[in-house]
């Protein structure tokens, strides 16, 4: 038992750093490691989101339901190399000029607005 706590004893004395190296570098080290390992994996996630951005309005093609940036949701009439024509009144045949990059998102499939059978 006696030999336990010396060994205890012994492990809890400090120990001198390398000649050249104060305290503070060894605080330092793991915090800029940890700052590393942040932004590496900040970096990473806004890349992928942008991959699958760009990808989404490279393959927006007629029919889509989309919504803008702006909030404002039609069907896809034409595409154009960087604008998107968008039907937005299907009564009076309204149809507005988007930049390819104002689309926020495609919309998921959806039945037709008057059939409120196939949604239930």
């Amino acid at each position: 038992m006696t030999n336990l706590w010396a060994c205890l004893a012994q492990a809890s004395q400090p120990t001198s750093t390398p000649a050249g190296r104060g305290p503070l570098v060894d605080l330092f080290i793991p915090l800029i490691l940890v700052m590393g390992l942040y932004f590496f994996i900040v970096m990473r996630g806004s890349k992928r989101d942008q991959r699958k951005r760009d990808d989404m309005l490279k393959n927006v093609k007629r029919n889509d339901r989309v919504q803008t940036i702006g909030g404002v949701r039609g069907t896809v009439v034409e595409v154009r190399d960087d604008e998107i024509v968008v039907k937005v009144d299907e009564a009076n045949n309204v149809k507005i000029r988007f930049a390819r990059s104002a689309i926020a998102h495609v919309q998921a499939d959806s039945p037709a607005p008057g059939n409120a059978a196939a949604k239930q």
